[in-house]
């Protein structure tokens, strides 16, 4: 399924890449953006495949690991996670992180396919606590690209670690345009 989804997006639907993704890293939190549509799962997986680093993995609610249709996400490299208030996120992928001697994981800033006004904060406290660099991924379905950044640690600033999250996926548009993240959007 990976090849084929690699197929329709690079040699019919004409996407290309921008940047590289550093594979001399053995650690990373990719932030991948906009989130703006199922769709964007499927993208990803092509992603993975093209580039072969089907060694990224991605968070999914647990709800959704569950029969045959569990064993798949997990086959394609998913984790679930307790999305409850009482449960740390942050610390049970930290904890993965820790466990692991290799691993990259898959995060979007926005927590949601929906619009939102602030982005979530749980990507940059896993790889600030895990102490492992950020690689910034934008999924440009205007141009049908997509664009790495170079990779970054955070700083004792988040406020403008954020700011400059934000403004690598400005004006970046998402499958649904009005969903991306615009310049107002708060770290």
């Amino acid at each position: 399924m990976q090849q084929l989804l690699a197929w329709w997006y690079f040699s019919v639907r004409g996407w290309k890449t921008e940047g590289q993704f550093p594979f001399e890293l053995k650690k990373s939190v990719l932030v991948v953006a906009p989130h703006t549509h199922s769709f964007d799962f499927f993208l990803g997986l092509g992603i993975r495949k093209k580039l072969h680093f089907e060694f990224v993995h991605f968070l999914g609610k647990k709800e959704l690991f569950w029969g045959i249709f569990g064993f798949i996400l997990r086959q394609l490299g998913g984790y679930p996670v307790e999305r409850s208030k009482n449960s740390n996120q942050v610390d049970q992928v930290v904890k993965i992180f820790n466990e692991k001697e290799r691993f990259h994981i898959a995060l979007s800033p926005e927590g949601t396919r929906k619009k939102v006004n602030r982005l979530k904060s749980g990507f940059y406290h896993i790889a600030k606590n895990a102490n492992v660099p950020i690689v910034m991924v934008a999924l440009d379905f205007e141009h049908k690209k997509v664009i790495f950044a170079p990779p970054f640690m955070t700083s004792e600033n988040e406020k403008t670690d954020k700011q400059k999250i934000v403004r690598f996926f400005k004006g970046i548009l998402g499958y649904v345009p009005s969903n991306s993240i615009t310049e107002d959007i708060e770290g």
